[in-house]
């Protein structure tokens, strides 16, 4: 499981990479977390807004910072 963090490397960037680790650690699940700041690679992604949240190659969110929660449904899903 590949999670990207995609994002300038701001504040909100920041938040959401710390709370998709702290998500991983609840779930007890192996995964890489990759964070992508050139944003050339963002746009290939089709996203308008960071950060954005990308599951194995799958945009899951953009434009908000999910909560731990929501990071643990999606990837239980």
């Amino acid at each position: 499981m590949i999670i990207k963090i995609l994002g300038s490397g701001c504040a909100n960037c920041k938040k959401l990479e710390e709370n998709t680790r702290k998500a991983i650690e609840e779930l007890g699940i192996q995964a890489e977390i990759v964070k992508v700041e050139d944003f050339k690679e963002i746009m290939k992604y089709g996203v308008m807004r960071t950060p954005a949240f990308v599951l194995d190659e799958k945009v899951k969110s953009y434009g908000k910072v999910l909560t731990i929660e929501e990071i643990k449904k999606i990837l239980q899903a």
